[in-house]
């Protein structure tokens, strides 16, 4: 699906670990945060869609158009993720996370819908994050692909815990057809319109 409005601008950034998926906050205790406005100047109606918590890092779209989100986040657009977690993650646990796990949210527990998960044999080379990621000495880390279309808070990150391999690392990947392909950290590109 293309979604193009005119009037309305859209943007594709690679979110830096750190970063909160907002704008601004008039929260005394978030002023020193880092925010979305310190990577550009976006226009003063612009929305994060699918917010990623402040560790994570990658692609995340950013929009004028109140439908463009909508649509994204309606569960009817694949978002993808390398995830580097703690320990050689096994085949059990893939499966698991294929089938869905039970995690908390709201203060409830809650049943993750089937998802597509594959340990990634080739580990993703992603830049140099700005928080330093334990090394091997600590022992080992895996790398695993988690492609899902829903996404409540911290969802990824729990359901890895779930399974029992902590996340170590999470960056978002692709969001329906848009990838992070050659982006560095902070980059910003302003698009005609979002392609899905």
């Amino acid at each position: 699906m293309e979604i193009s409005k005119e009037n309305h601008r859209h943007f594709i950034i690679y979110k830096p670990y750190g970063y909160l998926s907002q704008f601004y906050t008039n929260a005394k205790k978030e002023q020193k945060k880092k925010f979305l406005g310190d990577l550009y100047k976006f226009p003063q109606n612009a929305m994060a869609i699918g917010r990623l918590d402040e560790k994570s890092e990658g692609l995340l779209l950013i929009t004028t158009d109140g439908k463009t989100s909508d649509f994204i986040n309606s569960q009817k657009v694949d978002k993808e993720y390398h995830v580097q977690v703690n320990g050689d993650i096994t085949n059990t646990a893939i499966e698991t996370l294929k089938a869905g796990v039970e995690i908390g949210f709201k203060g409830k527990k809650y049943s993750t819908q089937p998802c597509e998960a594959f340990k990634l044999q080739i580990h993703p080379e992603f830049p140099t994050r700005s928080r330093k990621i334990r090394d091997d000495r600590h022992g080992p880390t895996s790398w695993v692909s988690v492609i899902l279309n829903e996404g409540k808070y911290r969802q990824v990150r729990k359901m890895t815990a779930a399974v029992g391999f902590p996340t170590l690392r999470l960056v978002r990947v692709r969001v329906g057809n848009i990838q992070l392909n050659e982006m560095e950290i902070g980059d910003v590109i302003e698009v005609a319109n979002l392609n899905f």
